[in-house]
């Protein structure tokens, strides 16, 4: 039997060798130095010492000390020395302990007969008790509740032995008139867990006896009251209907504690859609009433587990789940969010988006700190509420383009991404989009967005009327032309320079930036912050709007933006415009745009000059001007929006096959035997228990009431430890449970001597820690024994568990070691393949500070082949749509994602190229906040990336 541990106490001071100093200070009358001698014997005894020469000491000099704390650490001392010898008899010295405990069960302080009996709850020597019991038993019927209680708490204890029943065989009698009489709730509570553990039919007689006064009991008495409930239930599953009905009962009580509980109790119990409603109903109050965030968090994991098995439920509910919203923790309105887009129907929808509508207007007119955090994501659930149900995109589209100038960047971006894709999913409303994007373009003061926006104004500007604004307002938001003037260039040029008139983009580093297809380029931005409001500036620079702005600090991305832009406006133009005149004035104009702009990029006036593909581009687009064609006018005015069509059409289709995929599980044949236990005779059983019944017979019908793990995949998890030659054969069967490893270790004695002090000598590397050292053992000859070992785990990082088995035979006097083989735990264990929108991806790629590059080093010769190799070995999933993997190139570029058990990120973008030998080439680069998962993931990639196994 293994040794019980009841206390842990932190040391960190080694064992120093304190015997004697310890010795000097109990012999003393300094009662401080006492509880400090105290204490480090204690500490050193927890940590392996055993101090025989301490006992004696002890119990002349701290017995008879009056001292509470003394006392208490005298207790402590006798909770976790020796007792017994190692054939498991008593020792005879503790027979002078048994004196000074008597006494102190009949002293007249409560204290230390309190501490006293709760002290003999944690003794497990017979020899020990047997003495003390008449002392304890009196103790019942003592005035003050402390006592009672904890003389109840010692008369379970005792019973609970193995030769308790022997020693106190009227002990359920005595509890139970305790329990009757008994006024103190606490002691209340512990009588009737008495009877719950020990003698659980006196429960339950109790229990159905008071059931009207069930609601009035104490919360300490009631929570024990819903343990014997959910343990009787589920011994005997018929019995549920008369228990159902004091969970009810209970759901109304006071305390939130056991509502909560009662909600637990009545899911785990029933599947009937009245008790799982009551569950959800309570929960949602929960989730009102309490001002926890923690709380919060956990009602909303239990409205989570609901919502997966008992969906047409929670849709009832999803406007008391989103009520939850008015906490101002992110944690709780992102949770909130994700469980509510999950119940939306057709018939809630209207009510979700005016609640959503309703959330995103509260935090434009509160001034908070997370407040553009906050409306990112309602922003995002809007989004997706859209893409669902079309029909009620226009009545948020036009609240949401307020937002187009939020100086919360990633918001603003979502919003623009937001209004992009709703002009081309629903044509009715392009009209009014694009009229709403014109008259709002110049709030706009991020570069990204506006680069989005200019996109669709080149795109869905069809009308003369629409295009005309459109030139027009692009040529207002740029300012007067030039740029800038010889004059400023030359002598004013530090007066007036850019850096000092806008704050757009704080340049510090030049640092590699992931593009669209994976790929990397290198900006001059360390990060993107939204412009100030425009400003009076020297020279010609008076009231510049955003894009002259954002242009004068550098960004010519954004000018090859424009000019793409304004090219398709003017080709537009040309179709829909019959004045050739008006026709050449618009494309002169653009052209002395673009022209000014290659200027300015060439000249002194900025720190940094246009980049090359910047320059490239908007070349392109003055020579189109130039010399327009059919060709040329195809491909910018349809090819560019066809790409994009495709583009949504390969995201619904992805999102549609992954529904279908989870859809197609099947969880029973065709042939199954279905047994209706309903049908059968249920005579005077409630509506909640027929329904109960009904929900169980789907259960079977669905094949959910599934059997315990496959034998195969328990067989897959066993690893061999030491050879079949060797005198002891060990194998582990291994247990990984997000935090837990649990090794299931078997020994076998394959000799035919008995060992004794058999050891399994366990440690770890990396970030695993053993809970506790396994015990010793002694195995008969070929017998065999099953040794636990827990291990801890803190990160996502690959460890090794290795080890030795040590044992002593009669004929050897020597210990015999045993090494076993390593256990390596694999990240594999940890990560699982997960989805992230491309703007989050590239955020987290962008902070994560710690980076792994592989080289790509293969047989594979194939790059799909390859790629599909890694995300298989890897246990990721590739974020990179299929659609851009199509062709061949000879160039592959793909992002993968995943996420581990802890919550943590693992990023890695895959960019290969195929040589003239055909040979692969290229790097794997791995991203992550944490430099454990960095490591292990580049090693697994490492170990697997040659074979195509």
């Amino acid at each position: 039997m293994e040794k019980s541990c009841s206390l842990l106490i932190h040391f960190d001071k080694g064992t120093p060798a304190l015997a004697n100093e310890i010795k000097e200070a109990l012999e003393g009358n300094d009662v401080q130095a006492k509880v400090e001698a105290m204490k480090k014997a204690v500490m050193l005894l927890l940590n392996g010492e055993t101090l025989p020469q301490l006992f004696i000491t002890i119990v002349r000099y701290v017995l008879p000390s009056e001292d509470h704390t003394i006392q208490k650490l005298l207790l402590l001392y006798l909770e976790i020395i020796d007792k017994t010898d190692s054939k498991g008899r008593v020792l005879p010295e503790m027979i002078l302990i048994c004196q000074n405990l008597r006494n102190n069960l009949q002293h007249p302080n409560e204290y230390i007969r309190g501490v006293t009996l709760r002290f003999l709850c944690r003794l497990n020597e017979t020899e020990i008790i047997e003495p003390l019991i008449p002392s304890v038993l009196a103790n019942l019927e003592h005035r003050h509740p402390f006592i009672r209680r904890n003389a109840i708490l010692a008369v379970m204890s005792i019973y609970k032995l193995p030769q308790g029943e022997q020693l106190l065989i009227d002990a359920p009698e005595m509890i139970e008139k305790a329990l009757s009489s008994e006024q103190d709730p606490s002691a209340k509570r512990n009588a009737f867990l008495m009877l719950f553990t020990c003698a659980q039919e006196r429960a339950i007689n109790y229990l159905l006896t008071h059931v009207d006064s069930i609601p009035d009991w104490g919360e300490l008495l009631q929570m024990v009251v819903l343990e014997l409930i959910r343990k009787v239930c589920r011994t005997n599953r018929g019995e549920k209907g008369k228990y159902i009905k004091i969970i009810i009962s209970l759901l109304n009580a006071p305390s939130n504690a056991v509502i909560y509980e009662c909600a637990g109790t009545l899911v785990s119990l029933s599947s009937a859609p009245t008790a799982i409603r009551a569950a959800a109903n309570t929960y949602c109050q929960l989730l009102l009433s309490q001002s926890d965030n923690n709380v919060k968090l956990i009602v909303l994991d239990r409205l989570n587990e609901l919502k997966s098995s008992h969906r047409e439920i929670m849709v009832e509910m999803i406007m008391d789940v989103l009520r939850a919203l008015s906490s101002p923790n992110l944690d709780i309105r992102r949770k909130t969010i994700d469980i509510a887009l999950e119940l939306i129907t057709p018939r809630n929808i209207d009510e979700v988006v005016q609640a959503l509508k309703k959330e995103v207007v509260k935090t434009q007119s509160t001034e908070l700190e997370k407040n553009g955090e906050y409306r990112q994501m309602l922003v995002q659930a809007i989004h997706s509420c859209a893409i669902k149900f079309p029909e009620v995109a226009s009545t948020v589209v036009h609240l949401l383009m307020d937002f187009l100038g939020d100086s919360n960047v990633a918001s603003a971006i979502d919003v623009v991404v937001f209004v992009r894709e709703i002009i081309e999913t629903n044509p009715k409303l392009r009209v009014a989009i694009i009229t709403r994007l014109l008259d709002t373009f110049y709030q706009i003061r991020a570069a990204r967005v506006c680069s989005c926006a200019l996109w669709i104004i080149g795109e869905y500007c069809l009308s003369l009327s629409e295009v005309e604004s459109g030139i027009a307002t692009i040529k207002q938001c740029l300012g007067d032309l030039p740029f800038y003037t010889v004059n400023e260039e030359g002598d004013g040029a530090d007066a007036s320079k850019p850096s000092q008139q806008v704050n757009s983009i704080t340049v510090s580093s030049r640092r590699p930036a992931i593009l669209a297809d994976g790929t990397y380029a290198t900006q001059s931005a360390a990060s993107e912050t939204a412009i100030s409001p425009p400003t009076l500036v020297q020279g010609s620079l008076s009231s510049p709007g955003n894009l002259r702005s954002l242009i004068l600090t550098g960004d010519f991305f954004l000018g090859a933006v424009v000019a793409c832009t304004l090219t398709k406006l003017i080709l537009r133009l040309e179709e829909v415009q019959p004045s050739k005149l008006e026709v050449n004035k618009a494309s002169t104009q653009a052209l002395l745009i673009m022209v000014s702009m290659l200027q300015l990029g060439q000249s002194s006036f900025l720190a940094h000059p246009i980049d090359n593909d910047s320059y490239d581009r908007i070349v392109l687009c003055i020579r189109l001007l130039c010399n327009t064609g059919d060709e040329f006018r195809k491909i910018w005015l349809e090819s560019c929006r066809q790409s994009f069509v495709k583009m949504l059409a390969d995201k619904q289709f992805r999102e549609t096959e992954e529904i279908k995929a989870k859809a197609q599980i099947c969880h029973a044949q065709p042939d199954d035997l279905i047994d209706f236990y309903h049908l059968k005779s249920r005579k005077g059983m409630s509506q909640l228990e027929l329904e109960d019944e009904v929900q169980d017979d789907l259960k079977r019908a669905t094949g959910e009431f599934t059997k315990d793990g496959d034998d195969a995949n328990k067989l897959n998890r066993i690893l061999q430890l030491t050879g079949f030659s060797d005198p002891v054969y060990a194998e582990a069967y291994v247990t990984v449970h997000h935090y837990d490893i649990v090794l299931d270790v078997t020994v076998i004695n394959r000799t035919k001597e008995t060992l004794q002090n058999l050891c399994l000598e366990l440690a770890t590397m990396g970030d695993l820690k053993l809970v506790e050292r396994p015990q010793n053992y002694t195995l008969a000859p070929e017998s065999s024994k099953q040794i636990r070992a827990n291990i801890k785990v803190s990160s996502t990082e690959t460890g090794v568990i290795f080890g030795n088995i040590v044992y002593e035979t009669s004929n050897v006097l020597e210990r015999t070691v045993v090494v076993l083989n390593d256990i390596h735990i694999d990240i594999m264990d940890y990560i699982s393949p997960a989805t992230c929108a491309d703007v989050a991806f590239r955020t987290m790629w962008a902070e994560f500070e710690w980076e792994n590059k592989v080289a790509v080093n293969t047989v594979i010769q194939d790059e799909k082949e390859f790629l599909n190799h890694i995300i298989k070995s890897t246990n990721m999933k590739c974020l990179t749509a299929p659609s851009a993997l199509d062709g061949e190139c000879g160039f592959l570029a793909a992002n993968l994602y995943a996420k581990s058990v802890f919550g943590e990120d693992a990023l890695v973008n895959v960019s290969i190229e195929k040589q003239t030998d055909g040979k692969l080439s290229g790097y794997i680069r791995i991203r992550s906040k944490t430099q454990g998962i960095a490591l292990s993931l580049g090693d697994k990639i490492t170990l697997k990336q040659k074979g195509g196994s």
